[in-house]
Parts: C-alpha cells; structure tokens; sequence
C-alpha cells in the first residue's frame, strides 16, 4: 500500500504579492473592480471615499497595520464570503485577460524554484478572495494572508489577524518550525517593501523587486555581511 504522505521540499520560498508578484495592489484593485461590478457608477463613488479614507489615514501617519484593518472594516464589513470569492474569480480572470498582471521576474523565479523542489507560499496583508487564484496560478503550496472574522458566512469587519510587517516575521518563523530538517539560510523571500524586512530577516537569501530605497539599502547590508 503506497504512502500518501507527500515528499518534503528541498527548501521554501516565501513571496509578497502585492507589487512583488503582481504589478497592482490587490487589494484596492479588487475593491475598485467588485463595487463598480456590484453598484455601477455608484460603486466608482464608493471606491473613491473608501480608497480617500484610507489614504488620508496612511498620510497621517497611521501604522500599516491599522490600515489593513481599516479597509476590511471600510470595504467588507457585512458581504458575504461566497459572494467575495466569486468576486474574487471574475476580478482574477478579468486583469489576467490582458498583459501584465504578473511581474514576470518574480513569477519566473518562483517557477525555477519549484522545478528545484522548493515549496512557494505566499504572505500578504491581502485577503483569500482575490489571493486564492494568485495562489493556484503559481502552483503555491500555502496561502498565508491577511484573516477576516466571519460569522456565518459573513465578514463582521473586524480581523482575526493581519499579515504584514511583523505578521509576516511571525508566520514566516512558524513555518519554518514545521521544517526543522530545513535551514532558514537556505530559505528564500522576495518583496518590494520596507515592511517585507521582518519576513527576510527569518531566511538567508532575501530578494527585492523594484526599487524601494530603504529595501535596497537593507539587501546590500544584508550582501555585504554576508561576505565578511
């Protein structure tokens, strides 16, 4: 009788998506595609506020996490889970439907990755509606995102648990727990943001995308310590 147990990674890959995988914030592009789709010109009016509100928020120096929180209080509050993912599908097919979409840097070395036996997860402060297909595109082995709290069957608006910044450093070490054969310096994570740090702290072989400066300034520290 054969084994079902399935054969363990030679290492794992962690990757952002938002602007490291993808070239859009998911997020708000979701949010701007499910309420036109949902309430037409309205919707664009709705999608303006919300995306104001926010911003306005971040401008006045509140912490990243407190925005995510805000945008499912904000957006979700209220809307069913089956109808976010179905949602979730249309969104996908749609921006998939033109050139793009995927930064094909990231998603060519996510592919090499996995042809050397590598398990790919990816980490977002996004949310399983609109990541799920992401995530099946690129044959990802796990999914870890940001957790909306639902009661019966429906977002309340408050979080469960968000996934950035130190999130991401929490789930990051929680995984590698799981693999303790595993070394973390053998490890990869790829973002584009200063708030990807916490994750790449946890790996040996950190890689950007794009051009943040303070990203760029924390990857050349990071080379340049590892050849003294």
């Amino acid at each position: 009788m054969g084994s079902s147990a399935r054969t363990e990674p030679t290492y794992l890959v962690f990757s952002d998506v938002d602007e490291t995988l993808i070239s859009c914030k998911s997020m708000f592009d979701f949010l701007h595609f499910a309420l036109v789709r949902l309430h037409g010109t309205e919707g664009e009016t709705l999608y303006r506020a919300t995306r104001a509100h926010l911003d306005a928020m971040s401008a006045a120096g509140a912490a990243r996490e407190d925005v995510n929180r805000a945008y499912y209080r904000t957006a979700w509050a209220g809307y069913s889970v089956q109808r976010l993912t179905d949602l979730g599908r249309a969104w996908y097919e749609q921006r998939t439907a033109q050139p793009g979409f995927f930064i094909d840097e990231t998603l060519d070395a996510l592919r090499r990755h996995r042809e050397q036996g590598a398990d790919i997860i990816l980490i977002s402060g996004s949310f399983a509606p609109c990541l799920t297909p992401i995530s099946s595109a690129v044959n990802a082995t796990r999914l870890l995102s940001s957790e909306p709290v639902i009661h019966r069957g429906t977002l309340t608006g408050d979080m469960a648990s968000t996934m950035i910044g130190e999130g991401k450093r929490a789930a990051v070490l929680r995984v590698l727990a799981e693999h303790p054969h595993l070394g973390p310096e053998t490890c990869y994570a790829y973002g584009d943001h200063p708030s990807d740090i916490p994750m790449m702290d946890c790996v040996g072989n950190p890689r950007g995308v794009g051009g943040n400066p303070r990203l760029r300034a924390y990857l050349a520290e990071r080379a340049q310590a590892a050849h003294e």
